[in-house]
């Protein structure tokens, strides 16, 4: 399977630059796969579809400002992992600028390049002091939002029912739920810290030879107990797919055990879903692993017909954008 078998037209006005005015006053379509139907609803709409004996399960991890610019604003940072306080691997801009010795300041913290991994090109960056992220601290928002990230995305860029802190990037099919909204349903929770994996796209031409990065997740035993009592699993998000398809790799729902761990798990067309039975998603950029894996579970052909459907519709894309309920 080729990643351009994975590949649309969007137009660029499509792409949501901003969250809506509230929390779920999203459009969504919803994918019937039984029937291969597509519908056109409300987010309001969703109760409808989940049954008292239905669990919903999503991610809790808490978004963290990692990113960070230079006092001269030369220089960009992202902090990709935190290895001690003071010591993190970093994606840079100029990559060029950044070689072993090189300094950057930020605010009165001042940072050596120690390494350069590879093959990544990261940086290992040690600060003599720990740069306060409260003050010089921005949130890493998609490269396809145009603009630089402000107060209000502190709070919409984050699920509402965020507690575990690690992700570079929110779990967006989250965002539409509000306290009020998630109370309705029946739910719990793993962890999946969203990396910077999310943003890099698909290189390569046969989608087998992709490697994706791996990310820290965690299975408690309540939620399996959960899982194992429901009729039916749905998950917010594809982080809560790629946690829970991972643990149930070899047993299923049945063979779920608590952990902590990494999952570096890529799900592309032909897969057998063995905990997930349906799915609530934003819309993904083309040719990604995320379109991979929602045309997985509802049929490659049928998705793109989805999503030819919401362009010409005019659905909001991405990360602020609407959703789409898999059945």
């Amino acid at each position: 399977m080729n990643t351009a078998d994975f590949d649309f037209a969007l137009p660029e006005e499509l792409i949501a630059q901003q969250p809506p005015k509230q929390r779920g006053e999203s459009r969504m379509m919803v994918i019937d796969r039984a029937s291969r139907t597509i519908e056109h609803r409300q987010f309001r709409d969703f109760p409808s579809y989940v049954g008292a004996d239905d669990l919903l399960v999503l991610n809790d991890t808490r978004v963290v400002p990692a990113r960070f610019f230079s006092n001269d604003g030369s220089s960009e940072i992202l902090r990709v992992e935190p290895i001690t306080d003071r010591r993190w691997k970093c994606l840079v801009k100029p990559g060029k600028k950044f070689k072993p010795g090189r300094t950057v300041e930020i605010g009165d913290s001042t940072g050596t390049v120690l390494e350069i991994c590879d093959p990544g090109g990261e940086r290992i960056i040690e600060f003599d002091e720990a740069p306060d992220e409260s003050v010089h601290g921005h949130l890493a928002l998609p490269p396809y939002i145009a603009r630089p990230d402000t107060a209000e995305d502190r709070d919409r860029y984050q699920t509402v029912y965020a507690r575990e802190e690690g992700a570079i990037a929110a779990p967006t099919a989250g965002l539409h739920f509000s306290e009020e909204t998630l109370e309705k349903f029946p739910h719990t929770f793993v962890t999946l810290h969203v990396g910077i994996g999310t943003f890099r796209p698909v290189s390569v031409d046969d989608v087998t030879e992709h490697h994706m990065h791996s990310e820290k997740f965690a299975l408690r035993e309540d939620t399996i107990s959960a899982i194992q009592k429901a009729r039916r699993t749905i998950a917010i998000g594809t982080t809560v797919v790629r946690v829970l398809e991972s643990c149930g790799a070899s047993g299923g729902k049945a063979g779920l055990k608590p952990q902590n761990g990494e999952t570096d798990i890529f799900i592309y067309p032909p897969y057998e879903f063995q905990v997930v039975d349906a799915l609530l998603t934003n819309f993904h950029l083309p040719k990604s692993t995320l379109l991979m894996l929602v045309s997985a579970l509802a049929d490659r052909e049928l998705m793109l017909e989805a999503y030819a459907r919401a362009v010409e519709e005019r659905y909001r894309f991405f990360s602020y954008g609407d959703c789409m309920l898999i059945l």
